[in-house]
């Protein structure tokens, strides 16, 4: 009987060292990044901006917070036309209009039914419109990180470092006639390893974050032809655009989900889908 049992006896240790050589496996460790300067996302930025012509599609969103008092969901649309035509329209699941958005150039329009109310001048006014202006503003950034309109312009200033397995480009505002040399940080854009912008951070003028919006479900869109082939390298030649899109306002105003339900670019935008802004 001990003879017989000595054997099982040696195998019990053996077995559990076995079995805790399995539970620690070293994980397998992401590769490093590449390296990437801020002058090619730029670049990679602008490409992707010049590869959209017109845009128009179908979405709904979920509001949290007191952006929209009116309804938690809006279904919508949008139309846009370079150089910086753009509008959405939102409506309740009902079909009742909630808001007509339409900017052109440096001048909006804001139409609210619901409420008889219509706000129209400067962009730089909209503030003056309430939370709904709001809404409007938070809308025009995110769908913005959709068609590919907030690249860098060229009197920008922009940095590049590698944070948490990302890419971060820290925007800085153009160099003002002030004797001061510094400038403040505008935007924070977040690119993973596909070079994909996965999140955006806007700054207020006293460096605070004012808004952040989250970018996923990337999909790509036809291709376009006059998007490089292989850009930067790697780059897949198909278009990709988020068709989900999750924003903050780090006012404590509430936030705004949004998906897309259709894009289509490229094609042609009639005037009466834009809007007109007298």
């Amino acid at each position: 009987m001990m003879r017989r049992a000595y054997p099982l006896a040696f195998l019990t240790p053996l077995w559990l060292l076995l079995t805790a050589c399995v539970l620690f496996v070293p994980k397998h460790e992401a590769p490093p990044l590449k390296q990437v300067t801020a002058e090619e996302l730029t670049e990679l930025l602008r490409q992707r901006d010049a590869a959209i012509h017109s845009l128009k599609g179908l979405f709904s969103a979920k509001v949290r917070g007191g952006l929209i008092p009116i309804a938690s969901r809006v279904e919508g649309t949008v139309y846009y036309r370079r150089p910086n035509a753009l509008r959405l329209r939102g409506f309740t699941p009902l079909g009742n209009e909630v808001f007509d958005f339409v900017q052109a150039d440096d001048l909006y329009k804001l139409r609210l039914p619901l409420e008889g109310k219509t706000y129209a001048g400067h962009q730089s006014d909209m503030k003056d419109a309430g939370k709904l202006a709001r809404f409007s503003q938070l809308s025009v950034w995110a769908v913005g990180g959709v068609l590919g309109t907030n690249s860098i312009t060229r009197d920008e200033m922009v940095k590049v470092v590698e944070e948490r397995g990302r890419y971060r480009l820290d925007v800085y505002a153009p160099a003002t006639e002030e004797t001061s040399p510094s400038r403040p940080l505008i935007r924070r854009l977040w690119f993973d390893r596909r070079l994909l912008v996965v999140q955006e951070d806007w700054f207020g003028s006293s460096g605070e974050v004012e808004a952040t919006i989250q970018y996923d479900d990337f999909r790509p869109l036809e291709e376009v032809g006059s998007f490089p082939a292989k850009a930067m390298g790697e780059q897949d030649v198909r278009l990709f655009r988020p068709f989900k899109i999750s924003l903050e306002d780090s006012r404590g105003q509430g936030s705004v989900q949004v998906t897309f339900h259709e894009m289509h670019h490229n094609q042609t935008i009639r005037a009466e889908d834009l809007g007109q802004i007298s």
